[in-house]
């Protein structure tokens, strides 16, 4: 059992790209912890610096009270569950599991017994006489995630292990490693490019971007308290809707396009920085569940135009238009930034947005709808730097 604390750490490659630039990140003795971003983020580098199968340009990892910036794999006392299983077609079940127990050299009724027990644990022990080509996807990940638990391990690193499974399967795979990591409650580092994994599954959840550390946080914190504009379009399904606005010089309402909508109080007491802005234009944050199909308008409502309707059965999904302008979000590797090309081509003076319904409300694509705004819960970020102006 044991904390993993990254202090300061960096990946520099010789031709001057940096995949991972000065990440601090404490995991906690028996925490699960899920690194989530787009691709090439730099969160599967970090995974692989914390194993010890990438090298440190700068920076210190520790693993319990050890250093370990310097030793191998197999010095850190740790176990890593791949993307692609990794298992050995030509051994059964038992023999893959107890693989690494063999090549420690321990005696055979030990392993046996241990290999048993993780069998339990994961609901193998009728299948330990078949051959990986034998077992579906999610027995093939359960046979990679037992050959990790019988080692025992202080941590447990895993590479979007279930990113090769059908959408269902995934589903009942996360429930699964929740409750064996629950169970041998040891410190986890899970990658993972799927934020409804990461939401579901960490105790804790580290966004990057472009090698930077954006936030990490609970997961309800990510969502109900973004930091930066980044991290509130990644988080959340459907993702929140962002529209560049004008605060008025006396601050009581707000512009979007030609709308007006309406600011009270309880805004400024819930963000004191928003005074600031008067006269100004921002970045504003709504997200689609915190709006409310209404048949009258006011200055609480939005005027949309519906383009698509989906319907989930529990509810619909209504993605419209409103001539306030989009925020479009930079993804390079810097900070954010926004790129000022995309405002001005044509139909960047239109913003797409999503609310949801009830699957009984009548709507029809091509209806000019009022959506009424949560005022409790919406969204202001700076358009320069990106930040919430609740941080």
């Amino acid at each position: 059992m044991a904390e993993v604390v990254l202090e300061d750490v960096t990946k520099a490659y010789p031709n001057g790209l940096v995949a991972l630039d000065s990440l601090d990140l404490t995991v906690n003795d028996g925490e699960f912890v899920v690194l989530v971003g787009p691709s090439g983020c730099g969160k599967t580098t970090a995974l692989r610096m914390v194993a010890g199968l990438e090298s440190i340009s700068k920076g210190t990892i520790r693993i319990g009270d050890k250093v370990v910036n310097n030793k191998g794999p197999k010095d850190r006392d740790i176990a890593m569950v791949f993307q692609n299983y990794g298992l050995y077609p030509h051994m059964t079940v038992a023999e893959n599991i107890g693989f690494a127990l063999k090549m420690m050299k321990l005696p055979k009724a030990e392993i046996l017994s241990k290999v048993t027990a993780a069998s339990r644990v994961l609901g193998l022990q009728d299948y330990l006489d078949r051959k990986p080509g034998q077992l579906s996807g999610g027995q093939r990940q359960r046979v990679a995630m037992g050959r990790a638990i019988v080692r025992e391990p202080a941590v447990f690193l895993m590479d979007e292990p279930l990113s090769n499974l059908d959408a269902k399967l995934r589903v009942q795979m996360r429930a699964e490693v929740i409750r064996i990591h629950r169970r041998l409650d040891v410190a986890t580092i899970y990658v993972t490019h799927d934020q409804i994994e990461a939401m579901t599954m960490g105790d804790r959840v580290a966004v990057i971007r472009g090698g930077h550390l954006q936030q990490f946080d609970k997961p309800q914190s990510l969502y109900d308290a973004p930091a930066n504009i980044f991290v509130a379009s990644f988080i959340g399904s459907p993702s929140i809707n962002l529209f560049r606005s004008t605060l008025a010089p006396d601050g009581s309402s707000i512009r979007l396009g030609s709308q007006i909508l309406e600011l009270n109080d309880t805004t400024y007491r819930r963000l004191p920085r928003l005074a600031d802005y008067r006269g100004r234009e921002l970045a504003l944050g709504i997200r689609p569940e915190h709006t409310e199909f209404t048949e009258s308008a006011d200055g609480s409502t939005l005027a949309a135009d519906v383009e698509l309707v989906e319907a989930l059965g529990s509810e619909l999904f209504v993605h419209f238009q409103t001539d306030a302008r989009p925020v479009p979000i930079e993804t390079g590797s810097s900070g954010f930034e926004l790129d000022s090309a995309d405002i001005t081509q044509p139909g960047a003076d239109t913003a797409s947005g999503t609310t949801r319904v009830s699957p009984r409300t009548q709507i029809k694509v091509g209806e000019r709808i009022q959506l009424r705004v949560d005022q409790e819960k919406l969204h202001f970020f700076d358009l320069g730097t990106g930040e919430s102006l609740a941080t």
